[in-house]
């Protein structure tokens, strides 16, 4: 049994195991939002020990009767070292739940496909996120979770979310926790979702506690804590005064650097990843190059169409602003494609777009009638070997021949005449023939435009 020299901490321990065993009467899951940072952690770590210490000291029928759900959400573009860590972390808590038999569950939530990053910015065009658009959070991140959260308040009628929000995060953060507050009251209604509560355990620690409980409690799933304190070190930036926690010589100093998306371009600087360039993390420079150059190509008015996707008009004193132009889009497509052939030299498990989202582009592209690039063709030319944009061919190379040939006097009818194949294997592709007939329109009717 996992025991605290912290009074404070064993206080939160206790609150814990009164709201679950006793001061809620029902079955209502408990949700936990896990990102495998340090105040997930924590809360986890608490969590855990609490119902490590129910199944022992509490009697039957106050024992584990509520599920809990570590709820993990990719965005699919999460720094690469904080994904792979977190990936890591949730095999060993999913073993040591079954092993220990305790009620708790893993789920990871993605993107659809439709919805995630790359699909977004290289297929429909739409410009990276900054402040003033800034879809990606409810896209990536938000409807991914709530879909989960919808489904176990179906199943269950309601549930409680923990979630791992400290007052000393800041003071944005402290006046969003108490403003939501209800005195007396651990739980909170959530502010979004219907039929959900919140309730947030670790609100009053401090940031040395944090790390005091990192640093001198082993993590009760059988982790090593010492590889999250390395992370957070490594990604510290220099102009970061770290708050001191003196556990052993090796726990000098730690970090507060706050990780995400490594294509963020809502933050002027990724100071985090910048920091662990410098720390020797040298691999991650491209990505770091290429995040800024995301950036600085955002509003550039050649990159930009006059129109959003929905037709609208979009044009302003400085030009275009809207959806990316199909050449930007493609040079986007280029330059990841180089770069995580570069990376995976040396880390081959590491996949910056993978083959779902290209086939979902070329689909988009097709719809866009943009036939001029095709991300099969670049995909061979860097990569040296073919992905199934378009599987199942409808012609093989002797019916391409003849219709060449048919068409010698008139390429642009060979040209129509594949497009129009790749609009028809569009359709095979995403297992659904919904809009062809439109398509097809759209393309002749270019064409016949273009003849005039």
């Amino acid at each position: 049994m996992i025991s605290i020299k912290n009074k404070k901490i064993e206080g939160i321990i206790d609150e814990i195991i009164d709201q679950y065993a006793y001061a809620d009467n029902s079955n209502r899951p408990w949700i936990i939002g896990f990102s495998g940072g340090k105040d997930s952690t924590v809360l986890l770590t608490l969590v855990w020990i609490a119902l490590q210490r129910i199944r022992q000291n509490i009697p039957f029928p106050y024992q584990l009767k509520r599920p809990v759900h570590v709820v993990c959400n990719d965005t699919m573009v999460e720094n690469p070292i904080i994904s792979n860590y977190v990936d890591d972390v949730l095999v060993k808590i999913a073993q040591e739940a079954r092993n220990q038999d305790l009620p708790i569950f893993i789920k990871k939530t993605t993107p659809k496909l439709e919805e995630t990053f790359w699909i977004n910015v290289i297929g429909k065009g739409y410009p990276v996120p900054n402040n003033t658009f800034r879809w990606c959070t409810d896209k990536l991140k938000i409807r991914p979770t709530s879909n989960f959260l919808l489904e176990q308040i179906d199943e269950m009628g309601e549930a409680i979310v923990l979630l791992g929000t400290r007052y000393d995060e800041s003071a944005t953060r402290e006046r969003s926790i108490r403003k939501h507050e209800v005195t007396g009251k651990r739980l909170s209604k959530h502010q979004t979702s219907p039929n959900t509560y919140t309730y947030a355990p670790i609100k009053e620690m401090l940031l040395e506690e944090v790390w005091y409980l990192i640093n001198t409690v082993p993590s009760p799933w059988g982790f090593d804590n010492s590889i999250l304190f390395q992370i957070y070190a490594d990604a510290s930036a220099d102009d970061y005064e770290c708050p001191t926690v003196v556990v052993n010589k090796n726990h000098t100093s730690c970090g507060q650097s706050r990780f995400g998306c490594w294509t963020c371009t809502v933050v002027k600087n990724d100071k985090s990843m910048t920091a662990q360039v410098n720390n020797g993390k040298n691999w991650m420079q491209p990505l770091l190059d290429f995040r800024n150059r995301l950036i600085e190509n955002r509003n550039k008015p050649e990159n930009r169409k006059g129109t959003r996707r929905n037709g609208q008009i979009a044009v302003n004193e400085e030009g275009n602003i809207g959806n990316y132009e199909e050449h930007y889009r493609y040079e986007i497509l280029k330059d990841l494609l180089e770069i995580q052939k570069q990376i995976q030299i040396e880390r081959p498990h590491i996949t910056l777009i993978n083959n779902q989202e290209l086939i979902a582009i070329q689909v988009i592209w097709n719809r866009d009638m943009y036939f001029d690039k095709t991300v099969g063709e670049l995909y061979k030319k860097i990569y040296d070997k073919e992905i199934n944009t378009q599987k199942n061919q409808s012609l093989n190379d002797t019916e391409n021949r003849i219709i060449k040939e048919v068409c010698s006097d008139t390429p642009e009818y060979f040209s129509l005449i594949s497009n129009l194949i790749d609009l028809q294997q569009t359709k095979t592709l995403m297992i659904t023939k919904y809009g062809l007939h439109n398509d097809i329109e759209k393309r002749i009717e270019k064409f016949a435009t273009e003849k005039k």
